[in-house]
């Protein structure tokens, strides 16, 4: 907490009084597993390494030579990313005045974190102890057999426990660079904007790097380790076509610790901006992140909890889901084409996201620094763009190789290229979401514009113009993804790989692969949305520290191109989001024909029941939103009202007189944000489980069988449906109402203190927990539901 001096002294006026800030640090916090670490011998350490890498060695050459391929290229990356920290950390962190105030934002956002997470903890204990019970009792699969009702029980909770636990420590490294970084590209941008630049795209590339390599080493350690433990393709034992079903509890790990991350961090985040807003900016007409503000360190943690650490475990769990299914349709495809080494079409997705780990490595040492000082000779979006189009022609060349080397077959010799050209769509894919998100939320573009301009004529018409906006660009985003599934199935279709009958079978599969195609560049795009955060925490660290304008002008002009690389990711990780839930849903589907031993490839809405299942997915999602939202509201009136006491019993805070309490308004958002996050994330797992159960029951009694598992199938596909036109338009919505504030800061339309700029506020506030709340936290909860029904598929036959 503040120095009670500094809390009730008179620090005289502003422009006279010495740059400090209040040591808010109470003290450092360092994860258990780092502090047991470091009191181990640096000896003791590296005969530890070795040996975990000699275990790495043995069970990757006994698995395949392509685990050891993956292996070597993760290890390469990690290596690549401590390069990218170092050279971050070697920068200098700028004035006292900035250095504590990075330590407040540091502390504030490690003590949230260790908090959050051991809620999150807890929970994911009780869940993994619920699926051992369900396990334990459950139907076996014909491919379960060979493994026993207990093996199969600790296997999944095992591999439910490691997804959640990798889930975290993505969600830590993604804050831990953060609160690290942003004092570096502040006093950065004293010097060069170019430099700033560099700084925020290198910290954001770590980060990317570190949660990419995670997911995929973590699948790949998790396969390995399953087929020597198991005996994989022995006699006796289990097929190593049917190993990648035993995944499933890490992708559902990572969905349900990501959930939570995002919850709880969206709630955080933008209750504390919305709070800082409404009272500094409208009410006090003070600018953004002054000092003068309560709630403004809360607001500079929430960027680090909510942006940072959520994403990080966002974006591990979208790449562990798609891996995982991808991998699940190849093993099933390889199965029915009889095809005599299947390994390649199984362990392709952890091949390509290999090469993803190399690529944009290349596209973020792309972005270089120069020696000019002042202003950017060139816009930084430009920048960002350009590594993104050199990522994007390298992973058009390494899928293309990557095809062919893995999924090569006698049997149909040309397969390969139909699967090189459905990763051409999947990329082409992504480019097109960047693209049309860019569009409809960079400040550049009419969309936002015309926003900006509809807040001249009052509040209610921003808000109109705000809501017509967001609806409209669910249009085109929807007519890519289905043109790219069509594509995708008709040229896997047609790429001669059929069953013993002679029926095609590689649609499937061929939309799996442009979902590889489009999470192709996956660490790159997290290095651009992790890029966002870090800017806008440097900008509130230069405001509070009273730089120069000019230096203020550049962590502006970063932070509005921040704002739409957070909002072009948003759309990359609803399009992934889309094409990963499809591949999952058809993987529920496989596993409840395999359990049930009767076919089970379509969903007949006709029926009273099943359309029932439809409806309530659908109304899933909109309360889902509106909790989410509600939370966010009723957290911010809590804020508000604090931030109003507080201007009022302390009068000298406008004067500088006197300084605010920035610790209350952390302690209410952390407390409000960890206690609202429950009940929308229990609906999100409870909901699926509920249904499911309460339909098998009334099939068991009206001689439907089925039942419960198609009720089920109909629920998970309206949400989907649902849930990718809602994330839209929230998403969407809530980026062009931020920027259309920037556009008006930048001095268009009155600038700011205008009766525009305060219209254009009130529907940044309205956006807030749209974009960064309840839209995130939908596409996690879409693959959450298709994980969680492809783990609790036997309960409900």
């Amino acid at each position: 907490m503040m120095d009670a001096d500094l809390e009730d002294g008179i620090l005289g006026p502003y422009q006279d009084r010495p740059r400090t800030f209040p040591v808010m640090r109470s003290k450092s916090y360092t994860p258990l597993v780092l502090r047991i670490l470091m009191r181990i011998n640096v000896r003791v350490l590296l005969v530890l390494l070795f040996l975990g890498l000699g275990g790495l060695v043995y069970i990757g050459a006994r698995t395949s030579p392509i685990i050891l391929f993956v292996f070597s290229v993760c290890i390469i990356s990690f290596l690549f990313a401590i390069y990218l920290t170092k050279w971050v950390l070697a920068k200098d962190e700028g004035p006292p005045e900035m250095v504590q105030i990075s330590e407040a934002i540091r502390d504030g956002a490690e003590g949230f974190f260790r908090t959050q997470y051991g809620t999150i903890s807890k929970m994911a204990f009780v869940l993994a102890l619920v699926i051992f019970v369900i396990y334990l009792f459950r139907t076996m699969s014909p491919h379960q057999e060979s493994l026993g009702r207990a093996a199969s029980a600790y296997i999944t909770v095992a591999s439910f426990l490691l997804g959640a636990l990798c889930s975290g420590m993505a969600g830590y490294v993604g804050m831990w660079v953060s609160v690290r970084a942003n004092v570096r590209v502040s006093s950065a941008a004293r010097r060069s904007a170019r430099e700033a630049l560099q700084i925020a795209v290198r910290a954001g590339g770590f980060s990317a790097i570190i949660v990419v390599g995670m997911a995929v080493l973590g699948v790949a350690i998790l396969y390995a380790t399953f087929y020597v433990i198991l005996g994989v393709d022995t006699p006796g034992s289990m097929k190593v076509t049917d190993l990648p079903l035993v995944l499933v509890g890490y992708g559902f790990g990572a969905s349900f610790v990501a959930l939570f991350a995002q919850l709880g961090g969206g709630i955080y985040t933008k209750a504390a901006d919305v709070g800082a807003d409404l009272v500094g900016k409208v009410e006090q007409g003070i600018p953004e992140d002054d000092p003068r503000n309560p709630a403004v360190i809360a607001d500079l943690v929430g960027d680090n909890v909510g942006d940072c650490a959520a994403r990080g475990a966002d974006l591990f769990e979208s790449i562990a889901a798609e891996i995982i299914s991808a991998m699940i349709l190849g093993g099933t495809m390889a199965k029915r084409c009889k095809i005599e080494d299947p390994t390649g079409f199984i362990l392709f997705p952890l091949v390509i996201h290999s090469f993803d780990l190399v690529i944009s490595s290349i596209g973020i040492l792309s972005i270089r620094g120069t020696r000019g000082a002042g202003t950017l000779i060139e816009d930084p979006m430009a920048i960002l763009q350009r590594g993104y189009s050199i990522t994007i022609v390298l992973a058009v060349i390494t899928f293309g190789a990557s095809t062919r080397w893995m999924l090569y077959t006698e049997q149909a010799p040309t397969a390969w290229l139909n699967f090189a050209l459905c990763g051409l769509v999947g990329i082409m894919t992504a480019y097109a979401f960047v693209y049309i998100t860019k569009y409809y939320t960079d400040y550049k573009h009419e969309p936002v514009r015309t926003l900006a301009l509809a807040s001249s004529t009052g509040h209610g018409t921003n808000i109109i113009a705000g809501i017509s906006l967001g609806l409209e660009s669910t249009a085109l985003p929807v007519l890519v993804i289905s043109v790219a599934i069509v594509s995708a199935f008709w040229l896997g279709h047609t790429s001669g790989l059929v069953d013993e009958t002679g029926v095609p079978t590689g649609g499937l599969f061929g939309t799996a692969v442009a979902t590889m195609g489009m999470l192709s560049t996956a660490a790159y795009v997290l290095t651009m949305d992790m890029f966002g955060p870090i800017a806008d925490n440097a900008g509130g660290i230069v405001e509070m520290s009273q730089q120069p304008e000019s230096v203020r002008e550049i962590t502006d002009l970063l932070d509005a191109v921040g704002n739409t690389t957070k909002a072009t990711t948003k759309g990359f990780a609803i399009g992934s989001a889309a094409l990963a839930a499809f591949l999952l849903f058809s993987a529920y589907m496989d596993e409840v024909a395999s359990f049930s031993n009767t076919p089970f490839n379509q969903v007949d809405i006709a029926i009273p029941e099943v359309f029932v299942g439809g409806l309530l997915g659908s109304m899933l999602i909109f309360l889902f939103s509106a909790w989410a939202c509600s939370a966010v509201g009723r957290t911010a009136q809590e804020v508000v009202n604090e931030v109003r006491r507080q201007f009022i019993e302390r009068p000298g805070i406008m004067e500088y007189k006197e300084k605010p309490d920035y610790g209350r308004c952390v302690a209410i958002v952390a407390s409000a944000s960890l206690r609202e996050m429950i009940k929308p994330g229990a609906l999100a797992i409870i909901s699926p489980i509920a249904v499911g159960f309460t339909f098998r029951w009334l099939g068991h009694f009206t001689g439907h069988p089925l039942l419960g598992a198609k009720v089920v199938a109909s629920m998970l596909m309206f949400a989907t449906v649902t849930g990718i036109l809602m994330a839209l338009f929230l998403n969407t919505a809530g980026g062009a109402w931020d920027n259309a504030k920037k556009y008006i800061e930048t001095g268009a339309l009155g600038g700011k203190g205008s009766d525009c700029h305060k219209a254009a506020i009130t529907g940044d506030t309205v956006g807030d927990p749209f974009k960064d709340t309840a839209g995130p936290s939908i596409h996690v909860l879409i693959k959450m539901l298709a994980t969680i029904t492809l783990v609790m598929a036997p309960v409900f036959l």
